[in-house]
């Protein structure tokens, strides 16, 4: 395989599939794609025609994408903004295509990236920052995915921890990030609640009403992010918070606990303080101490060294993070915001702008580069 070739064409591919009609980052995942493709098929069958090769199997990408994306829209339009309260009356084949995607003959980790590909709507880049992969790694492992269910009938549904997995991210990608798919993994995640009784369902559930009912608080009338501690809460939604708090104590009394029980939990406490300095970090520290052993994630253990830095002092905060490998995302974000706390405000601005050089989207990095410039200028005067 001449990779020199597939770079010295991918400019031009990408040119033609922009202007047929395709929008730059839906072009730029069809081509990366077709460059996957090639890998996998050239050196066994090589095109006479390499850069019309690419062009065609990546417009069949787009449109493929085009076309789940349109369908995903048009569900979406069915539903209301904001999730009603009360279980669905029915499931529909939404919910019986993220089990049917979530085959047996898929590892759980590709059949979720098939899944939030192919019905959740989520570009690669968008699935391979929720996995903290490359992008290109995240488009070999859905065409591999892609490879495995060919030809295979769709009659053996996946298993309900795959499916909440697919629920999860695609909630967190529409309460963060640039597609509004949160209201969709609401309404869905209910339709399951209501077809299975099984205490992780129920968690879900409950974490997604609970942090849903902040939204409205998370950003300023100008679109700028407003952290938890400077919220105001008298904006939540009282009514999601007591449903999602509800559907917990309920989950947790049947004494099976699972991840999405326990970040429930630690939203719960973030809702029941009437203002952030009432906050129970104690208690939260002890829930992300369950929900470390459950799931050894290491976004878990660098939410953590926050809340200890809440409990404990940010001294000790700051410990619990020199545990953590400095290339986690959102690593030096909490490293500035410890700093600061401990009264290191040069080491605290120095840090804020090197997180918001790393920061995954434009909202997040002004947020960062307004704090490191309120430091700034606070050592300034």
């Amino acid at each position: 395989m001449n990779e020199v070739l597939l770079r010295s064409l991918t400019p031009g591919v990408l040119a033609i599939l922009v202007r047929r009609g395709a929008d730059f980052a839906a072009a730029e995942d069809a081509v990366q794609e077709a460059l996957v493709e090639a890998v996998r098929v050239w050196p066994a069958d090589p095109p006479r025609d390499p850069k019309g090769w690419l062009v065609t199997v990546a417009w069949r990408r787009f449109l493929d994408a085009t076309r789940a994306d349109t369908a995903r829209r048009r569900r979406e339009d069915r539903v209301d903004e904001e999730p009603a309260p009360g279980p669905a009356p029915s499931v529909d084949d939404t919910l019986q295509l993220y089990f049917l995607c979530a085959h047996p003959s898929l590892t759980p980790s590709s059949a979720v990236a098939l899944t939030l590909r192919a019905v959740g709507g989520l570009t690669t880049r968008q699935i391979a920052q929720a996995y903290l992969v490359p992008e290109p790694t995240m488009a070999q492992r859905i065409s591999r995915a892609k490879r495995t269910v060919s030809g295979v009938r769709f009659d053996q549904p996946g298993d309900v921890a795959t499916v909440l997995r697919v629920l999860y991210l695609v909630f967190n990608e529409g309460y963060s990030g640039d597609v509004d798919l949160a209201a969709e993994a609401i309404r869905l995640t209910r339709q399951l609640a209501a077809s299975i009784d099984h205490p992780e369902v129920a968690g879900l559930l409950a974490l997604m009403l609970l942090h849903h009912a902040r939204r409205a608080a998370r950003t300023a009338p100008d679109g700028s992010l407003v952290p938890l501690a400077e919220q105001d809460r008298g904006r939540w939604d009282t009514g999601a918070i007591a449903e999602g708090v509800g559907i917990l104590q309920t989950a947790l009394a049947r004494d099976r606990l699972g991840e999405f029980q326990a970040q429930a939990a630690i939203a719960a406490l973030h809702a029941d303080a009437q203002t952030a300095g009432e906050t129970d970090w104690v208690q939260i520290v002890e829930w992300y101490d369950e929900l470390a052993r459950l799931t050894d994630s290491p976004v878990v253990r660098l939410n953590r060294a926050v809340a200890v830095g809440e409990a404990d002092g940010p001294r000790a905060g700051l410990a619990a993070l020199a545990a953590l490998d400095a290339s986690l995302p959102r690593h030096t974000a909490v490293a500035a915001y410890l700093h600061e706390r401990e009264g290191d405000p040069a080491t605290a601005a120095r840090l804020y702008a090197e997180a918001a050089r790393k920061a995954p989207d434009l909202a997040e990095r002004d947020h960062l580069t307004r704090q490191a410039a309120r430091l700034n200028d606070r050592r300034s005067q």
